[in-house]
C-alpha cells in the first residue's frame, strides 16, 4: 500500500475509536508531527512497529491498516474524554511537584542533622554539590547516597526515606489537579531523583489522576529551566506552546517556559489558596 492510502486508513481507524491525534499520540508515545505526517501521506515508508504500536492501540489487526477493504471498527472503541479550552487558548497544563504538589522537603535537611548531629547548613550546602546531577539522571540514587554520606562524614544515608518522611501535600492542589484531569490534558514537569515519583505515588503524596504526560528529569537527561525539557515537554503534550499553561513555584524555570511560549503561573507554597484561585481563573473554560 502506497503512503497516501495507509494515511487514509489510518486516520479512518483513529476516528473509528473515537480518538483525536492528540489523545492517539499519547497513548501509543508517538510524537503529533509524526502521526500528522502519516496520516498526510508524507512519510515514505514509516517503521512498521510504529504502524504495529498505533494498530494496537486503536484495537484493530495490522492488516486492517496495511491491508485492503474497509477498515473495521474496534469492538470496544477507546473513550474519549471531553477537553476544554480556557479562554486564553490553555488546553494542556503541567504542574510541577516540588513546592507545587508537596512542599517543605527541607525539613529532611533539619531531620538529618538531627539524626546524625551534623550542622544543618552543612548538610543542606553538600545536598546542592549533587542535586542537579541526580535530577539529570548522571546520577543513580546509590552513587548519590554513597557522595551526600562521604561529604557528610557518614557510612551510609537513604535520602529518599528522609524526604518522604518530612514532605507534606499540599491539599488545595491535590484537589486542583484532580479538577484540572476532569477538563484539561494535564502532566507532571519536574526536576526530581530517579524513582521518586513512583514511591510518591504509592504514598499518596501525587494525586492519583490519568496523567497525560509525565516528564521526570531523571528519566529525559534534562532538567528546568534548560531549553531541552521545555521542547521534549511540548512535543509529548502534543499541542502548540501556546495552548500549555506551565504551574511552579521557582520564577527562573516560569520565566524559562514562558521564553518557550507557554502561559505560566508562579505557584506560592505559602499562600496556596490564593493560588490555586488563580489557577482556576486562568483555566476558566471559553465562552
Amino acid at each position: 500500500m502506497d503512503e497516501k492510502g495507509l494515511g487514509q486508513r489510518l486516520q479512518e481507524a483513529r476516528k473509528a475509536a473515537g480518538l483525536t491525534q492528540q489523545e492517539l499520540c499519547q497513548r501509543a508515545d508517538l510524537s503529533y508531527s509524526t502521526l500528522a505526517k502519516i496520516e498526510r501521506g508524507a512519510i515514505k515508508s514509516p517503521s512498521i512497529f510504529t504502524i504495529q504500536n498505533v494498530a494496537q492501540v486503536l484495537g484493530v489487526g495490522l492488516d486492517a491498516l496495511l491491508g485492503g477493504g474497509p477498515v473495521p471498527v474496534a469492538a470496544a472503541p477507546v473513550p474519549s474524554r471531553q477537553r476544554l479550552t480556557s479562554r486564553s487558548g490553555v488546553r494542556f497544563v503541567y504542574f510541577d511537584v516540588n513546592g507545587c504538589i508537596v512542599r517543605f522537603f527541607q525539613a529532611a535537611f533539619t531531620k538529618l542533622a538531627a539524626d546524625h548531629n551534623v550542622r544543618a547548613e552543612k548538610v543542606e550546602s553538600a545536598f546542592w554539590h549533587y542535586n542537579d546531577a541526580v535530577c539529570r539522571g548522571d546520577m543513580s540514587m546509590e552513587e548519590f547516597n554513597a557522595a551526600y554520606a562521604q561529604h557528610l562524614g557518614l557510612d551510609h544515608l537513604d535520602w529518599m526515606s528522609y524526604y518522604l518522611d518530612t514532605v507534606e501535600p499540599i491539599r488545595e492542589m491535590h484537589e486542583t489537579v484532580e479538577w484540572a484531569a476532569e477538563h484539561y490534558y494535564v502532566g507532571l514537569l519536574t526536576n526530581i531523583m530517579p524513582g521518586f515519583i513512583t514511591a510518591m505515588k504509592t504514598r499518596g503524596l501525587i494525586p492519583d489522576v490519568a496523567y497525560d504526560v509525565v516528564v521526570d528529569s531523571s528519566q529525559v537527561r534534562a532538567i528546568k529551566p534548560e531549553r531541552e525539557i521545555f521542547a521534549l515537554a511540548t512535543e509529548r503534550a502534543a499541542v502548540a506552546p501556546e495552548e500549555i499553561l506551565f504551574i511552579d513555584d521557582d520564577r527562573t524555570n516560569v520565566m524559562a517556559a514562558e521564553r518557550y511560549g507557554w502561559h505560566v503561573l508562579w505557584f506560592d507554597d505559602f499562600r496556596p489558596a490564593e493560588s490555586v484561585d488563580r489557577i482556576r481563573e486562568a483555566l476558566s473554560p471559553a465562552e
